[in-house]
């Protein structure tokens, strides 16, 4: 925004320029520390899933912008890093598969085979059944 002011001791006329600053609300972690929200590390960790994925840039910043726009948008002084992490999830579904399993075994600490294939079955969804008549 631009403003014409005035000096009230020389009576000099001078112009100024604001930019609204948006507040992002605190990050409180799984241990209970709070944290400035960092957008740097949101990108950091899609790019890092995202990484050898035949995803571009535009799609990224897109599905950043849209997560960005969740945290605003919650109007709360603070976010759970759980909250962030299940939102990421949701952006990365829609970009790929299988960067959306990379980041889920980190997210979820996957301990096995078994944890990627029951995430996988889930990402595919209910099972289809062959409905022909016999």
């Amino acid at each position: 925004m631009r403003r014409r002011r005035e000096c009230v001791t020389c009576g000099a006329r001078f112009t100024t320029y604001e930019i609204a600053e948006l507040v992002m609300p605190r990050v409180v972690k799984r241990d209970g520390r709070r944290e400035p929200f960092n957008a740097e590390k949101l990108r950091s960790g899609m790019l890092r899933a995202l990484e050898k994925r035949p995803v571009s840039f535009e799609r990224i910043d897109a599905a950043l912008v849209s997560l960005l726009r969740r945290v605003r948008a919650g109007g709360e002084s603070e976010v759970a890093s759980r909250q962030l992490g299940e939102w990421m999830m949701d952006e990365l579904r829609e970009l790929d598969q299988v960067a959306y399993v990379r980041f889920a075994s980190v997210y979820r600490s996957f301990q096995d085979v078994n944890a990627f294939r029951e995430e996988i079955e889930r990402l595919q969804g209910p099972a289809k059944t062959d409905s022909k008549p016999t």
